[in-house]
C-alpha cells in the first residue's frame, strides 16, 4: 500500500527542532505541540514619535480668541460683534484682572449661539464681585483684554503657531471641559449616550466634587435632545487617554493646584480617583512641575492645571496668568528637554465672552466655541496662524500618534492631530527667552495656599 503525500520523520532531528523552536511540549516520545510565533517586531516610531518625545499640555480658563488676542496679525480676530438686538457692539478694553465673571454653562451657549447666528453674547449672564464698584459695565461680554497685560500670549502666538480655529470640545464649563482633556468625554459611562454638562451642584460652598464628593452633590447631564432633565452623582467610569498610556508604559503626570476642584479630571473617573494613578501620578501643587524640569524628572505627557489667581479666569484671576505659562514655557526652553518637546497650550472654555465664528455643532453638546490655542516647540511653525479646525479631541489625537497609543473613540476619532501646526524637517534651533513680569522663582515662592476654583454652577 502506497502512503498518499508521504513524510519522512528524523526522531533525532525531530527532537533537536523542538529543544530549540517548540513549545508547550510533551516530549519527544509523544503528546501534542504548538508552534509559538516570535512577536511582530514594534513598529517604527510615527513621524510625530520621531522628534517628539514630551507633551506638556497648559490648560488656562476661560478665553476666546476675540477677547484675549485683540489685534493679533494674521488671525481672525473680530473688532465688533452684535447683539440679539440687531445692533452693532464694538469691543471695548479690559483688564485680565476683572470684577465680574460671565456664565459659561450650557443654556448661556445656547443663548450666545442662537442657531448659529451668534448674536446672543447680550443675553449672557453676569455676577459681579460683592462691592464691585461700577459692574457691569455696558455691554460686558463684548470686551478684550488689553494686550499690553498678556504680552507674554502675544509673543508666544508670534513666535510659534496660533491656532485661531481651535474650539473647545463640548458647550459648557470647566467640570466637563476637563474630563474632554483627558479622555475625550464626559461621558458618565463608556456606553452612555449622555454627557455630563454642567459644573456640580454643591449641597456646602467648597465641598469638594467627584467620586470623593458628599452626599447629595448632582452633576445635570443633557440627552441627545438637547434635554438637561437628569443627573448623577459627580462620579464617572469609563477610559481615558491615561490608561493607554499606562499600558504602554508611558510616564505621566496630571499637575493640579488641589485635588478635589472641578479642574482636576481625574478625580471624578473611579478607576483613577481610587487606584494607584491618583497617588502617583496626580501632583499637587501645580509648582511641582518647575521643579520636576529643573531636576530632570519630567514626565512624556503631563497636564498643567493653574490656580484661580493664574487662570485668567474672569473675576478671580491677579493678572497672572500670562506670566504663569511663560515660566514654564522657559523652564522647558532652557533644560534638557527643549529639543524633543511640544507644549500646547489652550483655554477650556469661553468664559463667556463674545466670540464671532460659529462653530460645527454635530449633537447635543459637541462642539463649542472657540479657545485660544498656541503650539510651543522647536518643530512649530514659527510665526504661523493656524486656520484648521482643532477641538480638545486634536490634542488627544496628537499624543496617541507620539507615544503610538490606541484611539479611545470619543472625540479623538474624528478630530484632527494638529500636524498643520509642526513642521518635522526643522533643526531645532535656540530657544527664545519669553518675557513676563514675574518668573519661575515668583510661583515656587508664592506662599499662598494653592486655590483651585470655587465649584460654583456659573
Amino acid at each position: 500500500m502506497r502512503l498518499r503525500n508521504p513524510i519522512l520523520v528524523l526522531p533525532a532531528a525531530a527532537c533537536l527542532l523542538a529543544a530549540g523552536l517548540l513549545v508547550n511540549s510533551s516530549g519527544c516520545g509523544g503528546g501534542g505541540t504548538s508552534i509559538t510565533p516570535p512577536p511582530p517586531p514594534p513598529p517604527p516610531p510615527s513621524p510625530f514619535g520621531q522628534k517628539i518625545q514630551h507633551v506638556v499640555v497648559i490648560f488656562q480658563e476661560n478665553r476666546t480668541p476675540d477677547n484675549l488676542f485683540h489685534g493679533l496679525p494674521n488671525a481672525d480676530i473680530a473688532n465688533a460683534g452684535v447683539n440679539s438686538l440687531g445692533q452693532t457692539i464694538t469691543l471695548q478694553p479690559i483688564t485680565l484682572a476683572n470684577n465680574y465673571d460671565l456664565s459659561h454653562a450650557h443654556p448661556a451657549f445656547v443663548k450666545m449661539y442662537d442657531a448659529g447666528k451668534m448674536d446672543g453674547a447680550d443675553l449672557v449672564g453676569v455676577g459681579c464681585q460683592t462691592g464691585a464698584v461700577g459692574c457691569p459695565p455696558p455691554n460686558p461680554q463684548f470686551m478684550y483684554v488689553n494686550p499690553s497685560e498678556v504680552a507674554p500670549y502675544f509673543q508666544l502666538a508670534q513666535t510659534y503657531t496660533f491656532g485661531d480655529r481651535m474650539f473647545q470640545t463640548n458647550q459648557g464649563p470647566s467640570f466637563p471641559a476637563h474630563q474632554f482633556i483627558i479622555s475625550g468625554t464626559s461621558a458618565p459611562t463608556a456606553t452612555s449616550n449622555l454627557f455630563a454638562s454642567e459644573n456640580p451642584h454643591v449641597p456646602t460652598a467648597g465641598a469638594v466634587v467627584g467620586c470623593t464628593a458628599p452626599a447629595g452633590e448632582f452633576v445635570l447631564l443633557i440627552d441627545p435632545t438637547g434635554a438637561e432633565n437628569s443627573s448623577q452623582y459627580p462620579c464617572f467610569e469609563h477610559p481615558t487617554l491615561v490608561d493607554a498610556l499606562d499600558a504602554k508604559n508611558i510616564t505621566w503626570k496630571y499637575y493640579t493646584p488641589t485635588p478635589g476642584s472641578i479642574w482636576t479630571g481625574p478625580n471624578a473617573i473611579q478607576h483613577l480617583r481610587m487606584g494607584p494613578d491618583w497617588t502617583n501620578n496626580v501632583i499637587t501643587p501645580s509648582t511641582q512641575l518647575l521643579a520636576d524640569i529643573t531636576n530632570g524628572q519630567l514626565a512624556e505627557v503631563s497636564w498643567v492645571i493653574p490656580t484661580a489667581a493664574a487662570s485668567d479666569h474672569a473675576s478671580s484671576n491677579d493678572g497672572s496668568g500670562p506670566s504663569w505659562v511663560a515660566s514654564i514655557v522657559n523652564a522647558v526652553g532652557n533644560s534638557q528637554y527643549w529639543s524633543s518637546t511640544a507644549i500646547i497650550i489652550t483655554w477650556d472654555d469661553w468664559g463667556g465672552w463674545y466670540d464671532h465664528v460659529a462653530p460645527k455643532i454635530t449633537n447635543s453638546y459637541e462642539y463649542g466655541f472657540r479657545v485660544p490655542l498656541i503650539v510651543v516647540s522647536p518643530f512649530a511653525k514659527p510665526a504661523y496662524v493656524s486656520h484648521v479646525t482643532h477641538d480638545f479631541g486634536s490634542i488627544l489625537k496628537f499624543i496617541e500618534e507620539v507615544f503610538q497609543v490606541p484611539t479611545l473613540g470619543y472625540a479623538d476619532t474624528p478630530a484632527d492631530d494638529l500636524s498643520d501646526c509642526f513642521d518635522l524637517t526643522r533643526t531645532p534651533g535656540p530657544f527664545q527667552f519669553i518675557a513676563a513680569p514675574r518668573d519661575a522663582t515668583y510661583f515656587l515662592n508664592d506662599k499662598r495656599p494653592p486655590e483651585g476654583p470655587d465649584n460654583d454652577d456659573l
